[in-house]
């Protein structure tokens, strides 16, 4: 009985003792295990505040080019039509899409990268003072020194970096002409010169590509070198003081060689990104040049002038002049009044002016001097929107978009009657085609290979005939088309434009033998006006073109 009561109590005696040996050791276990518990919580932490920061800095910076690209695709539709006339579509599409990826992911690498330097550099800059103003005075010194080789690799490599988005775009625009006109390039068997050319192109922008990229890396490197000073000069200072008793202790040297090496990593990190932030620059240079472009001046205070119902179509031109180059004008003081409803042909030469004179009726240019009313009223005083409302168009240059035969036809028209477009269909010889077409009206066409060029010459005729505007402009609207289908088609446009106020340009005289009025311009300049009969009985240009045609 004896025996079992002492051997619980030796144990006891022992997990006493044993618990007195590691009593010591209580607060460190715990310490550990508090430190162990805050290390996963900061490492969380850290975690979730990054994935914060760089959801919120991608949101921001993709928004950012979003809002360019929005930006840019309005100012295309501002932008007066010279700009395209001078400028290439490779060049703006590279503005578009390669300078304002570049710009985005400029901004994506150096952007966190810049405010956690900053952030760094004024801490440690704090921290140095505290620990040995005499030690950070020597470090700040370097600062001057990183910062102007900093300044002249930007001054002579951004430059370089500007010209190579220039030569970039170039490239862009060199591809896409060679793209387009391959059936060209292959007709005349080209194709050996335009690679050599592209070749050409690509060389240099290799060139300056690596010229510009070599001058950035060297900046890494230069900071180096001056990060290698300053540590030696550090050094040197740090051993007088504790030569004379200045610092006693040995590990405030040591923390302060800390200090300098977190000093100038945040300015490493600066010259390892330049490149990538002088790339971004060209590029943001680029698109806010075209975003700073001239517009076309707002309208938007202009009141509609005319009742669209009660068009009357009379329209006079006043001594009209205009030069696609103000020093060398197209267009010299032509003056011509037409009537309400009548049909009027203008031919001549080719460069005589005849398109620039339809350009100008649309307020697609500007005129240099003079007027043109359209019932009484100046196309200067009516909005571009206005005046365009009461004219259609069928262009020589077809236009169809990539959707279904119908968008194309009723572009940007609502609420078209189907019956009415079956006969437009029936009118412009495509109701065979139509029938042909899976899906018929609502069959998706690729505008580059769906339609030849007749049919797409078709389509534009049939989206003006929907369209139904008071006044036409026809600029060889039927170049495209075999002369049956000329045949049927002329039936169509002379129901078209019948009672309604008309100009033709045409080459091929045998359609506008029943125009009302014909103006025949040469060197920009009015020199024969009337009917085909009076015409020909004079025995002008007008019937030295016809005669060529016919005999």
């Amino acid at each position: 009985m004896s025996t079992n009561t002492k051997a619980p109590a030796k144990e006891k005696n022992k997990l006493g003792s044993l618990v007195k040996a590691f009593r010591p050791y209580y607060a460190p276990f715990i310490f550990s295990i508090v430190l162990l518990i805050a290390s996963v919580i900061f490492t969380i932490l850290t975690f979730i505040t990054g994935f914060i920061s760089g959801f919120i800095l991608n949101t921001i910076i993709q928004k950012f080019s979003k809002d360019l690209r929005r930006q840019i695709s309005s100012k295309i539709n501002k932008m007066p039509l010279n700009y395209f006339d001078t400028t290439q579509t490779g060049d703006i599409l590279s503005v578009i899409t390669n300078d304002v990826d570049i710009l985005s992911t400029s901004l994506q690498n150096s952007v966190s990268m810049l405010v956690q330097s900053g952030v760094m550099l004024v801490g440690v800059f704090i921290a140095m003072f505290i620990a040995c103003w005499q030690m950070a005075l020597v470090v700040v010194g370097s600062l001057p020194v990183m910062l102007i080789i900093i300044g002249l690799t930007f001054k002579f490599a951004l430059p370089l970096f500007d010209k190579n988005q220039k030569l970039l775009g170039e490239v862009n625009a060199t591809v896409e002409e060679n793209y387009s006109g391959q059936l060209v390039i292959k007709a005349f068997n080209a194709e050996d010169k335009k690679i050599e050319e592209f070749r050409e192109k690509n060389d240099l922008f290799g060139s300056i590509l690596y010229r510009s990229q070599a001058i950035g890396t060297l900046i890494e490197p230069a900071m180096q070198f001056v990060s290698y000073l300053t540590y030696a000069a550090v050094l040197i200072v740090a051993g007088l003081l504790f030569a004379n008793g200045s610092i006693s202790d040995i590990g405030v040297i040591t923390g302060f060689i800390v200090y300098v090496s977190l000093f100038q990593e945040p300015l490493a990190q600066i010259g390892q990104a330049s490149s990538t932030i002088q790339l971004g620059t060209a590029a943001c240079n680029r698109v806010f040049t075209f975003l700073e472009q001239e517009e076309l001046p707002d309208e938007g205070d202009k009141k509609q002038l005319l009742d669209h119902n009660h068009i009357r179509g009379e329209v006079e031109f006043k001594d009209v002049c205009f030069g696609y180059d103000p020093q060398k004008l197209t267009i010299r003081n032509f003056s011509g009044k037409i009537k309400p409803g009548m049909k009027v042909a203008i031919i001549g030469p080719t460069g005589a002016g005849k398109t620039t004179l339809v350009n100008l009726l649309m307020r697609f240019y500007e005129i240099t001097s003079g007027d043109i009313l359209v019932d009484g009223v100046s196309i200067k005083d009516m909005s571009r929107s206005e005046l365009r409302d009461i004219f259609g168009m069928i262009l020589q240059e077809t236009w169809v978009i990539n959707g279904t035969l119908r968008e194309n036809i009723v572009y940007n028209l609502k609420n078209v009657d189907e019956n009415r477009l079956q006969e437009i269909l029936e009118e412009t010889n495509l109701s065979h085609y139509v029938a042909t077409l899976p899906d018929g009206l609502d069959t998706e066409i690729q505008k580059e290979s769906a339609l030849s060029a007749g049919q797409k010459q078709l389509v534009t005729i049939a989206r003006a005939m929907t369209e139904n505007a008071p006044m036409l402009i026809l600029d060889e609207a039927t170049s495209n088309v075999d002369t049956r289908t000329e045949i049927l088609i002329q039936k169509a446009m002379d129901s078209l434009t019948s009672g309604r106020t008309s100009f033709v340009i045409a080459h091929r005289l045998s359609t506008i033998k029943n125009a009302d009025l014909i103006f025949v311009m040469k060197d920009g300049n009015i020199v024969e006006t009337g009917n085909h009969d009076s015409l020909m009985e004079l025995g002008g240009l007008y019937s030295e073109i016809y005669n060529s045609q016919f005999n």
